[in-house]
């Protein structure tokens, strides 16, 4: 007869338990995929440079992507749309 260990976990997919990216997070690497800079970027979305910049280092630091390639091919894998523009009163 054959035992099974019942109080073993089955191993979960390591990308299931990496955080998820913001929709902000998600907007701002599309518009990198895009091509646009940092400055454009923060243009279109209403927000400094510099947080165009904190947002990217909290994407690194969820994903690895280090270089711009890199986030090139992880807006693909994260299926990410640039998303609509806020208006200007």
């Amino acid at each position: 007869m054959r035992r099974t260990d019942t109080t073993r976990q089955s191993r979960a997919d390591p990308q299931d338990e990496r955080p998820a990216l913001s929709p902000r997070e998600r907007q701002v690497l599309a518009h990198i995929a895009a091509g646009l800079s940092h400055k454009q970027i923060a243009r279109r979305l209403g927000i400094s440079v510099h947080t165009v910049g904190t947002y990217l280092r909290r994407i690194r630091d969820k994903r690895t992507a280090p270089t711009v390639a890199d986030l090139i091919q992880l807006s693909a894998t994260e299926d990410c749309a640039p998303g609509p523009v806020p208006s200007r009163n």
